[in-house]
């Protein structure tokens, strides 16, 4: 079932008043949304690939808890945050937030990649979804 969106200006208000927050000097957030053209052409360069309308997304809570402790033991970090969407999504729905918080940015860039990318490879599941007779 679609979960609703949390406010990122909330998540910041909280993550600048949360414990450790003066040791963190940047925050950086990945907003994930579905898009229209499919992963094999974007990854891949496929030609051809019939136009996505919209996605099925879950996710291994357990594995995405594992995923943000090893990013909040990065060097620099102080703060993380992470929200996964679920069920049937749309085009220009949201698939995820990730709110990273650390002393100086590219500790905060290197967690961000690290985190989203663990997240995306080894945490969710993720099909595309063609109109009928497409894809």
């Amino acid at each position: 079932m679609k979960r609703e969106r949390p406010s990122v200006d909330q998540w910041l208000r909280e993550a600048k008043a949360a414990p450790g927050a003066a040791g963190c000097g940047m925050y950086l957030v990945h907003s994930g949304t579905v898009r229209e053209t499919a992963r094999a052409r974007v990854r891949r360069g496929e030609e051809g690939t019939a136009p996505v309308s919209g996605m099925l997304f879950s996710y291994d809570a357990e594995k995405v808890e594992q995923a943000i402790a090893a990013a909040r033991e990065l060097p620099g970090i102080g703060y993380v945050r992470v929200w996964l969407n679920e069920g049937e999504l749309k085009l220009g729905d949201d698939i995820m937030l990730v709110l990273i918080g650390g002393d100086i940015r590219p500790h905060v860039i290197d967690a961000l990649q690290s985190l989203v990318g663990t997240i995306k490879n080894e945490c969710v599941c993720e099909r595309e979804l063609y109109e009928p007779g497409q894809g």
